[in-house]
């Protein structure tokens, strides 16, 4: 009789539901996972060693391209660790912006991730009306900074610069009728805050076509219920954060525990699982979706009302104006000295947190007293997910390692750093 053995074969990194670049070496026992071995290091670009020869000022689009589904949130990290070096604090206004665009960008990651993992899984809809959604929100990047996804809005004392009062407008064009542009140029007649607002009135009733779609689907539940568990207390052993740890139960998260900006004085509930399953999971990121949403609200209404400052005053931080560096050789060289060789950190060493819509990213700054970090170390979320797939796939099938990766969020940029 021919001899029973396991099997091993490779998962990714081509294969479309990897999520770019992880390998996965699985020992299976038929259909059955016996053992699921990651691979990683497949994306790794020296992002900590790269920042440790630029001036600290210079590194903020490097932090953009680490969780690259969720930008913003990793500048406010790195941003947060230079301000407490040089003891420094954004204006209110600054402040505000920062939460609203916090919030947006936990949209933009959990509308990604609810349209790849819905794919992956075979739900092909889902995936196209979440991107539907994406687009007016990477417009709002776009309106800020000048781009739709690395944006660099975030800077030491404040943001790059307020929000503006026009939003661009549609074309008509050979692609486009006159009548189309019309039509989508509606919501873009006032500023950015009143294109947010309208955003914000018409996104719940989108959430809602989203969960008729999948929350009560057979299929779907079929594909996530009970796959996947994570005790609460296994889940805290293994450096769980973010949604993970609340699909687990534990209500842990930094915008509650450990506020910063001007959390505490938002209104919005955290949820949290009961299983530790993918279907408590992905509960949990489509209430995160709704209280995101509550969120962004409460900081329209404050930013319309309270015009302001939103970068601190200290000239050796914040560069001259454009206009000013234009007419004036003082404000030139002092702009040129600025983005060159930046400015000098005081000496010490801190840690900086931010609940990223996919757990605790938190950036570790080491400085010398030099113009640039003497060491850089970014706590990734994704990492400690990662650890544990091995343990989350044992005993399923080839077909449910798809769905483990789904609900875990992973993205390698911040993996592989």
């Amino acid at each position: 009789m021919a001899e029973i053995r396991n099997y091993t074969m490779n998962f990714g990194p081509q294969h479309p539901a990897a999520h770019g670049v992880l390998r996965l070496v699985l020992e299976m026992d038929g259909e059955v996972i016996q053992k699921a071995d990651p691979h990683v290091g497949l994306l790794h670009r020296g992002t900590e060693k790269l920042a440790e020869s630029k001036p600290f000022n210079q590194s903020i689009g490097y932090m953009d391209r680490l969780d690259y589904v969720s930008m913003m949130c990793n500048e406010h990290a790195y941003v947060m660790a230079i301000e407490k070096l040089l003891g420094i604090e954004a204006p209110l206004r600054a402040q505000y912006i920062r939460v609203m665009f916090d919030e947006i960008t936990r949209i933009l990651n959990h509308l990604m991730w609810l349209g790849a993992h819905g794919l992956d899984i075979g739900a092909m809809t889902v995936f196209l009306y979440c991107f539907r959604e994406r687009e007016d929100l990477m417009d709002c990047y776009e309106a800020v900074s000048g781009t739709r996804m690395h944006a660099t809005y975030y800077r030491p004392g404040g943001v790059y610069r307020d929000l503006p009062e026009v939003m661009p407008k549609y074309q008509q064009s050979q692609w486009r009728s006159k009548k189309d542009a019309d039509r989508l140029n509606e919501r873009r007649s006032g500023g950015l805050l009143d294109f947010i607002a309208d955003f914000v009135n018409r996104f719940p009733a989108c959430i809602d076509e989203y969960e008729t779609l999948l929350t009560d689907n057979r299929i779907w539940k079929q594909r996530t219920v009970n796959i996947g568990v994570v005790t609460p207390e296994r889940a805290m052993q293994l450096g769980f954060s973010g949604p993970m740890l609340r699909g687990s139960g534990i209500e842990w998260d930094l915008r509650r525990k450990q506020p910063y900006e001007v959390y505490e004085l938002m209104d919005f509930d955290i949820p949290v699982g009961v299983n530790g399953d993918c279907y408590d999971r992905y509960l949990v990121r489509v209430e995160e979706l709704r209280q995101s949403t509550r969120i962004v609200d409460q900081c329209v209404t404050w930013l319309k009302n309270n015009p302001g400052p939103v970068m601190i005053d200290d000239r050796k931080i914040r560069p001259p104006r454009r206009e000013e560096m234009k007419g004036d050789m003082e404000s030139l060289i002092h702009h040129f000295k600025l983005m060159t060789e930046g400015y000098c950190v005081p000496e010490g060493e801190v840690y900086a947190a931010v609940e990223a819509p996919k757990g605790e990213l938190g950036v570790y700054l080491v400085s010398d007293g030099a113009n640039k970090p003497y060491r850089l170390k970014v706590r990734a979320p994704g990492f400690a997910h990662l650890a544990s797939l091995n343990e989350m796939v044992q005993g399923h099938m080839l077909a449910d390692v798809v769905a483990v990766i789904g609900t875990q969020d992973i993205v390698f940029g911040e993996i592989d750093r």
